[in-house]
């Protein structure tokens, strides 16, 4: 419930803060006292549209603070979770408005968009009037409403999750056929370059390898005459006529006599001498290896060569470095591949389109149901509630049309709204267009009183409901406020007497001048009213400026009633 509203420089309200109570509370006060500037304080803190003539006359901005208290379970709190945004026991909505027209909204002291502060203000405040933004003056509303009356919200929420999966699987379908196409425009692409790879056939670190093969036969002359001098050195084939192993077999043999003579004192040195003879053959073998794998023959230079420029050339042509062909010629394979099955996944995956669509259909059908039963016993609660409100031979009828497939969403397949006819005979319309402004405020208590507490608002406003009625037909609209008074906090601000005496709290507003220095500035002021001034409040809405004895006692008998 809406538990306070402090409002500064909203045009003629200087300074005010007010506390409200459960129930039904009336607004009193005579025309162009500033009722509709409460709305219109009330409307900034909710998020409704700012305009800059808001701001008080000689100040820079205005400002309003709504206070709520709200049960833990209230939706408004999942909505601020989602955001981020510490839940507190009291929530706080305000609004700051600057004369240049610009607002910052804030939620408990956090900065919040316009767009989020509307949305919690939504949840918790329905304003119901002739001028209102919300309420059953918004078609969208009319929906949330027969759903929440007739107890269908686990049928919109299966509703909801089918559409999702419905829409998920086009989805899917309708990717997979734009892959599809696109492959198959590219598939002779993908055959052409497939037998560039499969012709050439390329091998992990082959590009390395012939890298190295090239180098080594570019130079193979200078390295022959290397191998060869190095291989006469070890061996003695110079003009000093005796080589290293040679030189080595003869030291090995000559320390070998003389071993037993010196107490196994040589034996390291011959261990050493036997290693360097055997290293010494190694590196023989390996000359002779090596100088086996030269070859000078300039063509089979130039094959290892055009083969490597032909790798490096297929790897610069599909931006990939040598090493990865082998790879993208499997990825190559794969999507040609893929082509041949593609056909095969997409049909599943229409398959899947059509059986969620009809889980969808289904989920519709059944929620249709529910609404055409809702339907008929709001219509019959609504038209029982009509007669005492001097609309007996008025008509409400929730109307439930079926939606092209295009217009389909997550609330199902049809169209809710709500709509009257005044007048027998005449056929019913849109309540928005049908009714006049009091007949209006009327149908919305009516429906209000037979849907009270299946919404989420917790505080219900009524601007000037009691519009253009009086006497007993007053008195019923004061009956049916207190009725719904007893289910969520009601705020109506009312010229009906009768209707003021039902309200379990009732706030005077006046207008009057600012201070004494300043008479032609004013201000509007509000008081609760207890007891004596509330009996004098009422009985000045009975009999005008001049307050009688006869309007004291009918005040009071309104009061009893009440």
């Amino acid at each position: 419930m809406l538990a306070g509203l402090s409002i500064r420089n909203v045009v003629l309200i200087d300074q005010l803060d007010l506390s409200f109570k459960a129930g039904l509370c009336t607004l009193t006060g005579e025309t162009g006292a500033g009722k509709s500037i409460l709305l219109d304080a009330l409307g900034l803190a909710l998020g409704f549209r700012a305009e800059k003539i808001l701001v008080r006359t000689g100040t820079t901005q205005a400002s309003v603070t709504a206070e709520f208290r709200l049960a833990n379970s209230h939706p408004a709190f999942s909505l601020l979770t989602e955001q981020g945004i510490e839940v507190q026991e009291s929530l706080l909505l305000r609004r700051v408005l600057g004369i240049d027209g610009r607002s910052r909204a804030f939620i408990n002291d956090q900065p919040v968009s316009i767009g989020l502060l509307r949305a919690i203000g939504d949840l918790m405040v329905e304003i119901e009037g002739q001028f209102a933004e919300q309420g059953l003056l918004n078609p969208t509303t009319h929906r949330e409403t027969l759903d929440a009356f007739g107890g269908l919200l686990p049928l919109t929420e299966t509703v909801a999750v089918a559409w999702q999966i419905w829409c998920k699987a086009v989805d899917s379908h309708d990717e997979a056929s734009r892959n599809m196409e696109t492959a198959q425009e590219l598939e002779a692409e993908l055959r052409h370059h497939l037998g560039e790879m499969e012709a050439l056939d390329p091998k992990a670190g082959e590009e390395v390898e012939l890298d190295e093969m090239r180098s080594v036969l570019a130079h193979a002359e200078k390295l022959a005459e290397a191998l060869n001098t190095a291989c006469a050195e070890i061996t003695g084939d110079t003009k000093a006529g005796h080589g290293v192993e040679e030189s080595l077999s003869v030291a090995q043999t000559v320390l070998e006599r003389v071993a037993d003579k010196a107490s196994a004192k040589l034996k390291p040195a011959l261990d050493a001498i036997e290693r360097a003879s055997l290293e010494v053959a190694e590196a023989l073998a390996l000359l002779h290896d090596f100088g086996g794998e030269l070859d000078s023959d300039p063509a089979r230079l130039q094959k290892i060569e055009d083969r490597f420029f032909a790798l490096r050339d297929l790897a610069r042509k599909h931006g990939v470095a040598g090493d990865e062909l082998p790879k993208l010629r499997k990825k190559l394979a794969k999507q040609l591949e893929t082509l041949s099955g593609g056909d095969r996944d997409l049909e599943h995956l229409a398959e899947k389109v059509r059986s969620t669509r009809s889980a969808f259909e289904t989920a519709c059908r059944e929620l249709s149901a529910g609404r055409n039963e809702a339907r008929k016993n709001l219509d019959a609660a609504v038209a029982t509630e009509l007669p005492a409100l001097k609309l007996e031979k008025a008509v409400f009828a929730t109307c439930l049309d079926a939606l092209d497939e295009s217009q389909w969403d997550k609330h199902g397949a049809e169209r809710i709204s709500f709509e009257v006819a005044t007048n027998p005979g005449v056929d019913h319309g849109p309540i928005t267009r049908i009714a006049s402004g009091g007949e209006l405020a009327r149908f919305m208590l009516a429906l209000k009183v037979v849907v009270a507490g299946s919404g989420s608002a917790t505080t219900l406003v009524f601007d000037e409901v009691d519009s253009d009625v009086g006497g007993a037909v007053a008195a019923a609209v004061g009956a049916r406020l207190s009725r719904l008074g007893e289910n969520c906090q009601v705020l109506v601000i009312t010229h009906s007497p009768q209707v003021a005496a039902r309200g379990a709290s009732h706030l005077r507003i006046t207008k009057t001048k600012a201070d004494k220095k300043n008479r032609d500035t004013v201000v509007t002021r509000v008081k609760e009213l207890r007891s004596a001034d509330r009996r004098e409040e009422i009985a000045r809405m009975l009999s005008g400026k001049r307050v009688t004895e006869e309007a004291r006692a009918a005040a009071d008998s309104l009061l009893q009633s009440a």
